[in-house]
């Protein structure tokens, strides 16, 4: 009984958020409420179970994913972005084309969040494809793929963070396995997939055909430009690499575990930002200010719905539900993994947002993890590569690739959900295979 509910609720959340359209934040805090009650828990009981998960999943993830919307903005901003992909793209020709969007996208799309890269890469995408007279899917495609791994593996984004944070996983740990697992999926959906596709013809919007591009003189160097876009990347990498190294008292090691702290990581990037792509580059401190502002107010909603999925967690927890299924999948052969995945393409498939089916299933998934002893890593990359699983109509993403390259509905099916959906498989079996030395 127990389980039903809790399937009942993950049904209803699907018809709140995809059928009638309600907000998401809203959908959650209501199933949160039904499942609670429902499973026996007094109503105020389950309002303070609610407010608790929601507290304890903001905590510190506040600060890092708004840090992390303030330094996409200076990095979209400034023109660092399209210095990035103009540069790769000189340097690799029109031969390795693919290669060089695919490295522009994992550049760009760590420290931007998924719809912010998109939009910005996406007209440089059908400049560098008009100009080579490459087809577009072949030249877009790969870009997509690195933009959808980094935004479903990879923290700071906001899924592979919260469920971090869910699941006490470290952060800087995710990260390096989280590229490790990306390489190969990211080649396989993107360049090798893109080849494969025959007699689907893409067409930009008309509004992008010749879109705005910064002169060479308004962008920041290509150095300043990646350094800068990489930065948290490359504090938390060396903090979490001198930790493997060195032994913990180390004065050394101390000293990069705070700099290599996500926060702090987050912290000096956005003010070496503010310096090298905004002063540096002659923009005015209340100028730089009134962008990253802008920035946070644009996810203000991601926050909300995170940390909705929080208080289902907490819910789930507080009601017992999360043993009772935790006892129940004790016994399965399977590994934990495969079932985290699983859960999180179910709900993806179900409720469309990655975001919502990365969290809602770490809240499901949670037990598996104190039951089986399996890295916690590992969980979290998991269930980021089955919340990108089988996009279809009711993801937002879906519909953003549609009509930016004019593609019926059937035609993005055949490109875009395999591409996602190979991106999902390829995920797991990287994680699969590093559970073996793990």
């Amino acid at each position: 009984m127990p389980l039903l509910i809790v399937i009942l609720g993950i049904v209803l959340l699907f018809l709140l958020i995809a059928k009638f359209k309600l907000n998401a934040f809203i959908s959650f805090v209501i199933v949160s409420l039904l499942v609670g009650v429902a499973e026996g828990m007094e109503f105020l009981k389950v309002l303070a179970s609610i407010e608790t998960g929601i507290g304890k999943t903001l905590g510190s993830l506040i600060m890092i994913l708004g840090f992390g919307a303030m330094l996409g903005k200076l990095v979209a901003d400034s023109g660092a972005a399209q210095r990035i992909t103009t540069k790769l793209v000189d340097k690799f020709g029109k031969k390795n084309i693919q290669w060089a969007v695919v490295l522009t996208g994992f550049i760009v799309g760590i420290p931007m969040f998924y719809t912010v890269g998109f939009v910005i890469l996406i007209p440089l995408v059908f400049t560098v494809a008009a100009t080579t007279g490459l087809p577009l899917i072949y030249v877009g495609l790969p870009m997509l793929a690195s933009l959808s791994v980094t935004h479903g593996y990879l923290p700071p984004h906001p899924a592979p963070t919260g469920i971090a944070v869910m699941f006490n996983a470290d952060i800087g740990k995710t990260l390096l396995y989280g590229i490790v697992v990306a390489i190969p999926a990211i080649i396989v959906a993107g360049p090798l997939f893109s080849r494969t596709i025959k007699n689907i013809k893409a067409t930009p919007l008309k509004e992008f055909v010749n879109p705005k591009v910064l002169k060479d003189d308004e962008m920041p160097s290509t150095a300043t430009s990646i350094l800068t876009a990489l930065l948290p990347v490359i504090l938390i990498g060396i903090a979490s690499l001198v930790n493997v190294i060195l032994p913990e008292g180390n004065i050394v090691a101390k000293i990069t575990s705070i700099i290599g702290n996500p926060i702090i990581a987050m912290l000096l990037s956005v003010l070496v930002a503010v310096y090298t792509l905004g002063l540096k580059r002659g923009r005015g401190m209340k100028e730089i200010m009134d962008s990253v502002s802008h920035a946070v107010a644009g996810i203000t909603m991601v926050l909300l719905i995170i940390a909705g999925a929080g208080g289902l967690k907490e819910v789930l927890i507080d009601s017992g539900v999360s043993e009772y299924i935790g006892n129940l999948l004790k016994g399965s052969t399977i590994s934990p993994l495969i079932l985290a995945w699983l859960i999180a393409t179910v709900i993806r498939v179900c409720v469309g947002s990655a975001t919502v089916a990365g969290l809602t299933a770490a809240g499901i998934a949670l037990p598996l993890l104190s039951s089986s002893g399996v890295s916690p890593e590992l969980m979290v990359l998991a269930i980021g590569s089955g919340s990108l699983m089988l996009s279809h109509v009711n993801d937002g993403g879906f519909w953003l690739y549609k009509e930016y390259f004019n593609l019926s509905v059937n035609d993005t099916l055949r490109t875009w959900t395999v591409m996602e959906t190979t991106v999902g498989v390829m995920g797991l079996l990287g994680v699969l295979v590093l559970d073996i030395f793990i």
